[in-house]
């Protein structure tokens, strides 16, 4: 029974394998044809794009003037501060294998520093204080491509193209993750670890 289940899906596999073969035959025209009298959803989907004054539209979202609900607020460092945070992380929930079990349990911990590394370095100011931007443009991270620049505040547009290079809000998971107090702050990989840079600048 075995042998002759496997041989009917072998010759199904055969008949699909060859059915592009005789796709190119015409088979003529069988009952009555309508013609398609139903709109295309694309030439309406174009029709209505085009009735939307787009200018305006941008002009109403105002993306310069964006800013995050709850935005990350951290005072101006006072001193220069080198520190390392563990970044290890414990699971809140179980784990399924996909199997019925478990693969990892609830409180399992693991620092996933230990099975990849984070080979860009980023770099946090408050773009709203014009010493922290002016700090930045004049650092060795300013040039350098495998800098993340994040902003707790400001006007993320207009510092990108001040800064001719993306600009992104942090959020307050970045704040707490690495553990956050003040800024102009610097993070990278060390080790088994994340060390937090802070930088004094001066100015008002």
């Amino acid at each position: 029974m075995g042998i002759k289940r496997l041989a009917s899906v072998g010759a199904l596999a055969v008949l699909v394998a060859v059915q592009p073969a005789h796709a190119t035959r015409s088979l003529g025209v069988v009952g009555k044809v309508y013609s398609i009298t139903e709109r295309s959803a694309l030439d309406e989907i174009k029709e209505r794009a085009a009735a939307v004054d787009w200018k305006k539209h941008l002009a109403q979202i105002k993306p310069d003037k964006y800013r995050p609900v709850n935005k990350v607020v951290l005072p101006r460092a006072t001193k220069p501060s080198v520190r390392l945070v563990d970044m290890t992380y414990t699971l809140e929930m179980d784990i399924p294998d996909g199997k019925g079990g478990i693969l990892y349990p609830r409180g399992y911990s693991f620092n996933p520093l230990d099975y990849v590394s984070y080979p860009r370095t980023i770099v946090l100011i408050n773009a709203e204080d014009k010493a922290q931007t002016k700090w930045f443009r004049a650092s060795k991270y300013s040039g350098r491509t495998d800098v993340v620049l994040l902003i707790t505040d400001g006007p993320f547009v207009d510092v990108s193209k001040e800064m001719m290079r993306p600009v992104y809000f942090a959020d307050n998971r970045i704040k707490e993750k690495f553990e956050l107090k003040a800024l102009p702050s610097v993070v990278r990989q060390s080790g088994r670890a994340m060390e937090v840079t802070e930088y004094v600048v001066k100015g008002n």
